[in-house]
């Protein structure tokens, strides 16, 4: 007769180790937006007293995001999210730059919002080069420099790999594309960085940064593009003349209201957010290193949000809905793959067996250690029961 299998055994409380997918949105936040919804709903074009009230919530918004991001609030436009500032920034730049040149260089490890866009460009026509990475998952600067021509108008590299948490350098590569070509464009995706490393805007030598709410505790459908002032863009949409004629049409106050106390309230607790993300980060790297079933993907200088493991054996997909039964939610890659390989860990040159195996954890402040031994634990069980299995 066989052994009846046990239940799983769900942790006391969901253990959310995907916040590098999305973040649950913050009380305060959801509090505002509420309010804005019902009681503070004017259109911020209209020229009434309650349009007047709106469009100083959306200034107070630009204020707020300018200030994390470190950049002029004149320089703030908000979009749907981070895809449509990416692409935004992306196609925008291009075909203002189109008659300058048709070169554009970016890296093999940028989110699939960059790369797609930029697909749809070389379909027009523009000479995409795409940089692989070092083994560790980070850009070597002079190998993305020595792409970077005359003709090139447009470059592109992410501040915080969002899959693998490796830091980019990106002051020295766009310094030296810069050097080389001082009429490009460049951009950079800040995804996964703001509020979680310290940057800023005014002192990167870049023109163009795009941003997400919902990575930082906001709802989803809202970010942002900060746009250099005499960066010359043309907009994917056409419309009104709000935010400039850039992005036009009417601006979605409550959740603008949103991001930027999202924005505010991480300003304010970046000291202890990030001091908590690198003792989290700390704690279970060095558990991985421990732990004979496991490896670490992430290189050792990356943002202390995200790290990257994989269980040698155990298909991603098959762990991910394992550590689901105990109440630990993880992510195989990107959440906008939809299960698919990872194209960051395939072009850091892993083996089959590390990248079909690879989780990614992300935390958030209210993340402890002992719920990542929890984890821990859950993994090396499932590396066990689902080998035999």
């Amino acid at each position: 007769m066989q052994p009846s299998r046990a239940a799983p055994k769900e942790a006391a409380r969901p253990i959310y180790l995907d916040n590098a997918a999305t973040t649950c949105t913050d009380g305060r936040v959801a509090s505002l937006i509420h309010e804005m919804l019902c009681e503070e709903y004017g259109n911020p074009s209209s020229l009434h007293n309650m349009g007047l009230r709106a469009e100083r919530r959306v200034a107070a918004a630009r204020r707020q995001v300018a200030s994390l991001a470190g950049c002029r609030e004149e320089e703030v436009y908000f979009t749907s999210g981070a895809t449509e500032a990416n692409n935004l920034a992306l196609i925008g730049a291009a075909r203002a730059k189109a008659r300058r040149g048709r070169r554009i260089v970016t890296s093999q490890i940028e989110h699939a919002s960059v790369l797609s866009a930029l697909d749809s460009l070389a379909a027009d026509g523009f000479d995409i080069v795409k940089i692989p990475p070092r083994s560790d998952g980070t850009v070597d600067p002079e190998a993305f420099a020595e792409a970077v021509d005359e003709g090139t108008v447009l470059a592109s590299c992410m501040l915080v790999n969002n899959e693998t948490g490796a830091l980019c350098d990106v002051a020295d590569i766009a310094g030296r594309c810069k050097a080389k070509n001082p009429q490009l464009l460049f951009h950079c995706d800040g995804v996964q960085a703001l509020g979680k490393v310290p940057f800023s805007f005014k002192k990167l030598p870049v023109d163009l940064m795009s941003f997400s709410g919902h990575k930082l505790f906001a709802p989803k459908g809202i970010g942002a593009l900060v746009v250099k002032k005499g960066a010359r863009l043309l907009p994917l949409l056409y419309g009104g003349k709000q935010q400039g004629g850039l992005r036009p049409g009417t601006e979605n106050t409550a959740y603008i209201a949103g991001m930027g106390l999202a924005c505010e309230l991480a300003r304010q607790e970046f000291s202890a957010r990030l001091a908590q993300m690198e003792r989290l980060h700390d704690h279970l790297l060095k558990k991985i290193a421990e732990t004979p079933q496991l490896c670490s993907n992430s290189p050792l200088k990356c943002a202390p949000n995200i790290v990257n493991l994989s269980v040698p054996g155990i298909r991603s997909e098959t762990m991910l809905h394992f550590l689901e039964g105990r109440g630990i939610y993880v992510s195989s890659a990107s959440a906008c793959t939809k299960g698919a390989k990872s194209h960051v860990l395939a072009a850091m040159g892993l083996p089959d067996r590390l990248v079909d195996s690879a989780l990614r954890l992300s935390f958030s402040p209210d993340i402890t250690e002992e719920d990542l031994d929890l984890t821990i634990a859950a993994l090396c069980e499932g590396a066990s029961s689902l080998a035999r299995a």
